[in-house]
């Protein structure tokens, strides 16, 4: 979103910081720290996608044991569960 954001691609009726802040109380968001073990991980994943970004996440939904949303289907080829 910050990316997106800051290119003009997504606009908020607030600030961005505002806007985030607010989702994350509104729906209960917890955030998740990138730690050892998920630097691991994407350091032995397959590069079946190469975007940085995206490797975190599904290490982190590798290791979390959580889904993934996202319509990217690249994602289909990790062992995660991708919704959407």
């Amino acid at each position: 979103m910050a990316v997106k954001h800051s290119i003009g691609k997504l606009n908020f009726h607030l600030s961005f910081a505002e806007f985030v802040e607010q989702q994350i109380v509104i729906n209960g968001i917890q955030l998740l720290p990138i730690s050892i073990e998920h630097i691991l991980v994407v350091s032995q994943l397959p590069l079946h996608h190469r975007d940085p970004f995206d490797r975190m996440l599904i290490a982190q939904a590798i290791v979390e044991n959580i889904p993934v949303l996202s319509a990217d289907k690249i994602f289909a080829t990790y062992p995660i569960q991708r919704l959407w």
